[in-house]
């Protein structure tokens, strides 16, 4: 465990406030949950992630949609790539760029043909559809259907998973 050498005092109610440049580092927003943890005499904060609880339902999903259907998917949550069907299973996991958080905080679906999609080392080349996924009023992440040819089908499919996580989600 890293020391940070920030001292807080906890108020008359439990709080603490956790400092601006820790919340900048870790990437957590006004508004956002963190899961509290403890291990012998610590208290560990860390970001919580809703979508990661179903990341098991979003493997699914996606081997469904690619194996039934022959559908290239992508399903992230607001930081990285938490499951792929038809795609190198290498960027699950990788971090996404501020391009993409750009297409989740705008909540607009958006179409890319010819596009370069960059994942890390990682360059796909093709036609895309990004879909945001809402939960709760919240863009929490991005489902995106992927073909190198021309896109069919892929925007109503793309829309339906998004709204069955969503609502798996809104809980």
């Amino acid at each position: 465990m890293k020391s940070t050498g920030i001292i807080r005092r906890i108020d008359e109610l439990g709080r603490i406030v956790i400092p601006k440049e820790i919340r900048r580092n870790l990437g957590i927003r006004d508004g956002e949950n963190v899961e509290i943890y403890t291990e012998s005499d610590s208290i560990i904060l860390k970001k919580y992630h809703r979508l990661q609880t179903t990341s098991d339902l979003a493997t699914s999903l996606c081997e469904i949609i690619y194996n039934d259907l022959n559908y290239k998917i992508i399903i992230t949550d607001r930081e990285k790539i938490l499951a792929t069907s038809g795609l190198d299973e290498q960027i699950i996991f990788k971090d996404l760029s501020s391009e993409y958080l750009k297409i989740i905080e705008n909540r607009e679906i958006v179409t890319k043909e010819d596009y370069n999609l960059k994942i890390d080392n990682t360059t796909i080349t093709g036609n895309f559809i990004f879909i945001p996924i809402i939960s709760l009023n919240d863009s929490i992440g991005l489902i995106i259907m992927y073909n190198e040819k021309k896109l069919t089908n892929e925007l109503s499919i793309g829309k339906l998973i998004a709204s069955i996580l969503a609502r798996k989600l809104d809980i």
